[in-house]
């Protein structure tokens, strides 16, 4: 009974280890994609240019309301006119003025600009939000990509010390006489190589080092938590996936509202057909004013209209353009969907072949363990060449690094379709840096949703195991039985 109660309390302890290291490790990566969107470059740019977008607004409204302009004047001014007696005449005159005009009417072109700018604010802010999620996973991406080239480094290592060991092994045996100088050079050509293949995964590891402080903007630090993967609220299959991130991708929504934005500068070129009316009221006081002799005052009221008529066919053009550009986005804003849904699918899809593929390469690598323990007592006793051992050593090195690269490869998986549907840094508790939370409530795609994007299955063969299981049993019929052993 105590001996229940102990192991009980060990699973315990065992199980709250688990679940801290895990914790740990998602606060490590909390840690590294805060700092980068807090930090980075291009999220500071995508904010800076959200900020100036929402100035952009102001610019437009500005349109409706009244301009008041000051002006002053001061001159000599000369005139000849040959029916007035004395014919030359001058004076010196000065003046100041206030003009205040109201626009009244301009085919609605100020609303529509109006309208651009709202729409491009809100693709500012969409892009805003894309850059986000996708800073987020490049740190995510890095910091896995670190802790990958660790763990390869260390197998790397005691890859070289097992070669090390057999290469010692050998020279103390051919320096004895009871060894063969072509398992010597055997040994030292494959030491050769595990050194090689520790300088390449120390240089990677320095790789990794300096993207990681690219993207971050820090040295990783010295020590990781164990690896831990963002499993949690991942759709159950890749249709559902698909759906998630088209429908709440932020880079999809950045290409509606430039559509949206597309399409009000195209009605704004449509205001250049209407007139322009204007409401102006002018007080003005000086000597001389405006070039009258001894005018000291002149105030005036009026409503001005201006219709331009014809200038050359080129609002016509301006029209036409406009509406080409409106289709580009369209075409842009399909385009975004389509990588949007294949990347969303092709991460779903890796989350679910790599969960199964680390079940594969696990016994892969116990097996490939067993059988290296087992050539190496064979070895010892003259059971089995070097050049078994060795290759058997080489298998292992390369099964434990196959594992550890789909180890991370999945954690890498995770939080691609988590950016794909616009969540990892829900997911990451990372607070958004958008200055409004409530910029887009209420906002949707409503008709301008993507029209050539449709969620679709793609098929893909699925092997049938136990066909291939009977067509191996088929080969093996046809092979005769071995001949059993002479004693």
């Amino acid at each position: 009974m105590r001996v229940k109660t102990h192991l009980t309390a060990t699973a315990i302890t065992l199980s709250l280890v688990a679940v801290q290291a895990a914790a740990q490790n998602a606060e490590s990566l909390k840690a590294a994609a805060e700092r980068a969107v807090q930090t980075n470059p291009d999220v500071t740019a995508r904010f800076n240019a959200y900020r100036a977008s929402a100035d952009a607004v102001d610019v437009a409204r500005a349109g409706w309301r009244p301009r008041l302009d000051l002006s002053a004047s001061t001159g000599h001014e000369s005139d000849r006119i040959t029916s007035r007696v004395p014919p030359a005449d001058s004076m010196h005159r000065d003046g100041v003025a206030l003009t205040l005009t109201q626009l009244l009417w301009d085919g609605l072109g100020t609303q529509r600009e109006i309208d651009r700018t709202s729409h491009e604010k809100l693709a500012r802010y969409f892009e805003l939000l894309d850059t986000t999620e996708q800073t987020a996973l490049e740190a995510a991406r890095a910091t896995y990509d670190v802790q990958r080239m660790r763990r390869l480094v260390q197998l790397a290592e005691d890859s070289y010390v097992q070669h090390k060991y057999a290469t010692l092994q050998i020279q103390s045996r051919f320096k004895a006489g009871v060894g063969r100088g072509v398992d010597l050079e055997q040994a030292n050509a494959r030491l050769a190589l595990a050194e090689s293949n520790l300088s390449t995964e120390i240089a990677n590891l320095h790789d990794v080092t300096a993207r990681y402080q690219r993207i971050v903007g820090d040295a990783p630090p010295k020590q990781f938590p164990p690896l831990a993967s963002l499993d949690k609220s991942v759709p159950a299959s890749s249709g559902e996936a698909m759906t998630a991130a088209i429908r709440q991708n932020a880079g999809i929504s950045a290409s509606i509202e430039s559509l949206r934005a597309a399409r009000s500068a195209a009605q704004t070129r449509e205001a250049s057909y209407q007139p322009r009316i204007e409401a102006r009221v002018r007080g003005a006081a000086g000597t001389n004013l405006d070039a009258v002799r001894d005018q000291k005052r002149d105030n005036s009221a009026e409503i001005v209209l201006n219709w331009n008529l014809y200038n050359g066919g080129a609002d016509q053009a301006r029209v036409r353009q406009q509406v080409n550009l409106v289709n580009q986005a369209a075409d842009t804003r399909d385009k975004t969907c389509r990588d949007t849904r294949q990347t969303a699918a092709i991460a779903f899809n890796d989350t679910r072949k790599l969960t199964e593929q680390l079940q594969y390469l696990d016994r892969n690598t116990l097996a490939i363990e067993k059988a290296r323990d087992a050539y190496r007592q064979q070895f010892d006793i003259g059971q089995r060449s070097l050049l078994d051992l060795l290759n058997a050593e080489n298998e292992l090195y390369t099964a434990r690094r196959a594992y550890a690269n789909a180890e991370f490869d999945l954690g890498v998986a995770y939080a691609r379709t988590h950016a794909a549907m616009n969540q990892l840094t829900t997911q990451l508790g990372i607070a958004r840096v958008d200055a409004n939370a409530t910029e887009a409530a209420g906002w949707s795609a409503a008709e301008d949703a993507p029209g050539r994007c449709p969620v679709l299955i793609a098929e893909v063969i699925n092997t049938d195991r136990s066909e291939l299981d009977e067509r191996a049993k088929r080969i093996a019929a046809t092979v005769p039985p071995a001949a059993p052993r002479k004693p």
